[in-house]
């Protein structure tokens, strides 16, 4: 006896193994975390305390690339809490702005 072809069809995805859901949120909070990371560093970058012998613009390149690299890899840590305050609040588990210190109480 033959199945019937509806039986037969994959699953859909979940929201979450499609990137939306709590791993979804996540990442989004770690990419948030990466994008002030690396504003920091790059303004760090503009504070030169000298001129740089082998400057260039592919130098500047490269190290843009190697900042952003370094960035992401520092929000994935999730050790600076940014990440970890966004996905609370969008969770709702913040309790509103009194819990973070501010607010007329």
């Amino acid at each position: 006896m033959t199945t019937p072809i509806s039986s037969t069809r994959a699953p859909t995805p979940t929201p979450a193994a499609a990137g939306g859901g709590d791993g979804g949120l996540r990442k989004a909070a770690e990419a948030f975390e990466a994008v002030i990371l690396r504003q920091l560093m790059a303004s760090m970058r503009q504070a030169k305390l000298a001129d740089d012998i082998f400057g260039s613009s592919a130098t500047d390149n490269f190290r843009e690339m190697a900042d952003a690299k370094t960035a992401d890899s520092m929000a994935a840590l999730r050790q600076f809490g940014i990440a970890d305050m966004v996905e609370r609040q969008f969770r709702g588990l913040g309790g509103g702005p009194t819990s973070l210190g501010g607010g007329v109480q």
